[in-house]
């Protein structure tokens, strides 16, 4: 048997394969051994503003992501250690209008009579409420 047996056009499935694909790469650790295996290369970092998960990822999202995650690749590739870091972005305006439109707050003075300690607490549980689809 040939190492790379031909594939008829009837057993082809490139969902089956990425998937077949992305399997192996984590039973193999692959992401994990690029990192440990440049211990001591010099190290690149990418600094980028971590996205505000308070709504649904979009397409643009993606793209962006895929776009600077293809220099940290570029980077392995050269030889360097390159260290992920993932957040989310939990503070700012975006959050601010979402959590007052959810709760009907249009002023300061209303969100000070709701009580800051449960709007702050409302915004946190706005960040994290679509964490699970961004992962």
């Amino acid at each position: 048997m040939s190492r790379f047996p031909e594939i008829k056009p009837q057993q082809f499935s490139l969902i089956e394969m990425e998937k077949s694909m992305l399997n192996w790469w984590e039973q193999q650790d692959i992401f994990g051994l690029c990192t440990q295996v440049r211990e001591e290369a010099p190290r690149f970092t990418f600094y980028e503003g971590p996205p505000t998960a308070n709504g649904r990822p979009g397409v643009h999202h993606v793209m962006a992501r895929t776009i600077k995650d293809s220099f940290c690749r570029y980077k392995v590739m050269q030889g360097y250690r390159v260290d992920r870091k993932a957040g989310w972005d939990t503070h700012g305006l975006p959050v601010e209008i979402q959590v007052e439109k959810e709760l009907g707050l249009t002023n300061r003075a209303e969100i000070e009579a709701y009580g800051i300690e449960k709007y702050n607490a409302a915004c946190k549980a706005s960040v994290h409420k679509y964490t699970e689809m961004w992962n």
